[in-house]
C-alpha cells in the first residue's frame, strides 16, 4: 500500500504516514521515542570542574548568585538546573549550622 493510501486508510495526514515510514527504515521499528525526562542536564554534567569551582568559590552564596557567577564565566543555565546537579551529586549546603535547643527538659 503506498503512504497516501495508507494515510487516507487510518485518517492521518500523508506526512504522519511518510515520519513513520522514514522511522521504521532508520531504526526498523514503528516505536514512538521516549518523550520527557532530562534533556539538557549533560549540558552541565560537562561543566562539572567548573561548576564546583564556582560553587566552592564563595562559601555562602544563592543559587542565583552561583548562576550568576557562572554566566560570567560562560556557562548559560538556570537556577533550577544548578539545583537538580547539585541534588544529583548529593551535596548540600545549609545556610547556618545546626545548633542545639535552648532547652534541657520538657516544660510540664
Amino acid at each position: 500500500m503506498s503512504r497516501r493510501a495508507a494515510a487516507r486508510r487510518f485518517g492521518v495526514s500523508e506526512c504522519s504516514v511518510i515520519r513513520w515510514d522514514a522511522t521504521r527504515r532508520a531504526t526498523g521499528s514503528f516505536a514512538a521515542k521516549p518523550q520527557g525526562g532530562d534533556m539538557r542536564s549533560r549540558h552541565i554534567e560537562e561543566r562539572h570542574a567548573e561548576v564546583m569551582a564556582g560553587f566552592e568559590a564563595e562559601s555562602d552564596q544563592t543559587l542565583d548568585e552561583l548562576r550568576e557567577r557562572l554566566a560570567g564565566r560562560g556557562i548559560a543555565t538556570s537556577t533550577s538546573a544548578l539545583s537538580r546537579f547539585f541534588q544529583r551529586h548529593g551535596i548540600t549546603r545549609k545556610k547556618r549550622p545546626a545548633t542545639r535547643s535552648n532547652r534541657i527538659a520538657r516544660m510540664s
